[in-house]
C-alpha cells in the first residue's frame, strides 16, 4: 500500500508541476470491470513512468482516466459518466467532472491534475476536494486505500 501511495503522490506532484492534465482512479470494493473492458487494456504495474507516460499530451491514451487494481494499471482511455449536479462550479472542467461522476456511482478513488492550473484534487464518495496539497493527497489516500 505505502508503496503505491508513493508512486501516486510522486506523479500527482511530477504531473502538477507541468501541468499535465490526469485522471487516475483507484478501484476500491466496487468492481470497475465495465470501464475497463471499453478501454485500452494495460495490466501493468503502478509506476511513475508508465503514468506520466499515459498521460503525456498527444497520446492516444492522455484523455480518458487510468483504472488501477491493486497495484496494477489496469486501463488507459477509460470514460466516466459526468456528474449530473448543477452545483459544480462552471470553472471545472470534463476531467473533474467525470471524477465527480464516478465517485457518485462507486466508492472508487479519482486523483485529478488540471491541466489549466496544475492543482491536484480528489474525487470520493461524491466530493470533490479541490486544490490539495500533496501531504493532504498522501493522507487520503492512506486513508481510503485499503490494504487488499
Amino acid at each position: 500500500k505505502q508503496e503505491i501511495i508513493n508512486v501516486l503522490v510522486s506523479t500527482a506532484g511530477y504531473l502538477s508541476r507541468r501541468r499535465i492534465g490526469a485522471l487516475i482512479t483507484i478501484e476500491r470494493e466496487d468492481n470497475l470491470n465495465s470501464f475497463i473492458e471499453k478501454a485500452i487494456l494495460i495490466n501493468g504495474n503502478v509506476s511513475q513512468e508508465l503514468l506520466t507516460t499515459i498521460f503525456t499530451p498527444g497520446t492516444a491514451a492522455h484523455d480518458g482516466a487510468v483504472i488501477i487494481r491493486k497495484n496494477k494499471i489496469m486501463c488507459a482511455a477509460a470514460y466516466f459518466p459526468s456528474t449530473d449536479r448543477y452545483d459544480v462550479p462552471k470553472s471545472l472542467g470534463t476531467r473533474h467532472r467525470a471524477a465527480i461522476g464516478i465517485s457518485e456511482k462507486t466508492d472508487a478513488l479519482t486523483i485529478v491534475v488540471s491541466e489549466e492550473s496544475g492543482y491536484i484534487s480528489v474525487a470520493i464518495d461524491g466530493i470533490i476536494d479541490l486544490n490539495i496539497s500533496i501531504e493532504r493527497l498522501e493522507e487520503m489516500l492512506d486513508r481510503y486505500l485499503t490494504n487488499k
